[in-house]
């Protein structure tokens, strides 16, 4: 059985995809695959998270893409979002079951990471100050 599923990682210029049930590895890179999509789900791995903890946590993202990425991530299931009523509104973003399945790939990605970074010859451009040769 084929299921085609669509999705959008990016903002309204770029068309959607379409990825079918043979193409896993697409569909979830294309879903999460943003250095601020990864960065978000890390932060709430460790914990429910407001906006302005995400902005501080993840420096260099500006409002405007933390919104779209937060906005895909909710529509796609992997987080959800909750307004306390209160004044001023109290948001608040946490993983869904869904999202938390995604656990096992970024303890992934931080262990081969840690690995790749500790070796001599490792670049780093998220370094201050890193030249590349």
């Amino acid at each position: 059985m084929n299921i085609n599923k669509s999705c959008s990682n990016h903002d309204s210029n770029h068309p959607k995809q379409q990825f079918d049930q043979n193409y896993p590895i697409e569909y979830t890179i294309d879903l999460i695959g943003s250095k601020w999509s990864i960065g978000i789900l890390r932060e709430l791995l460790n914990g429910n998270r407001r906006t302005h903890q995400l902005t501080k946590a993840l420096p260099g993202i500006s409002s405007k893409i933390l919104t779209l990425r937060l906005r895909t991530l909710e529509k796609h299931g992997i987080i959800q979002r909750k307004v306390y009523p209160e004044i001023p509104p109290h948001v608040e973003y946490s993983l869904t079951e869904k999202g938390r399945e995604l656990q096992p790939v970024i303890a992934i990605l931080k262990q081969v990471g840690q690995r790749l970074l500790s070796q001599e010859d490792a670049f780093c451009p998220l370094k201050m100050n890193a030249k590349v040769t």
